[in-house]
């Protein structure tokens, strides 16, 4: 059975600006409050976020319309890694992120959906109203 968190969430910004805060090592460790992180921008680049809790590779890249990645968690065994995809979708003046993550241990499904929100959603809303 394949695991899978599905989202749409709305961002007062940008496709591509939102496409940059997740992409900019930077950005996305001012974002989460100064987490030590690289980004490496580039298909294959390996970027490692929140310390290296989070870490694995972009498997594609294209600039304010999608990110998809080999995405893993540290504590997680070795070899074992998930799919992660933003889809950004212009609405007005806005961004819808389409967000899925598929294939991570069952039993890290409730920990990782509230740590989308908690980590990810809240800080990027935070982030793009300063």
């Amino acid at each position: 059975m394949i695991h899978k968190i599905s989202e749409e969430i709305k961002f007062n910004t940008s496709p591509e600006r939102l496409f940059e805060a997740l992409t900019n090592a930077e950005q996305f460790s001012e974002m989460t409050g100064g987490a030590p992180t690289e980004i490496h921008t580039e298909d294959g680049g390996a970027f490692s976020c929140f310390g290296g809790m989070i870490h694995g590779r972009n498997i594609e890249l294209i600039p304010g319309q999608r990110i998809v990645q080999a995405w893993r968690a540290g504590n997680w065994d070795p070899g074992v890694y998930s799919i992660v995809t933003f889809n950004f979708k212009q609405d007005g003046e806005g961004t819808v992120l389409v967000f899925d993550h598929v294939g991570f241990p069952e039993e890290q499904a409730e920990h990782l959906k509230a740590g989308w929100h908690e980590n990810y959603w809240s800080n990027l809303k935070k982030y793009l109203e300063q």
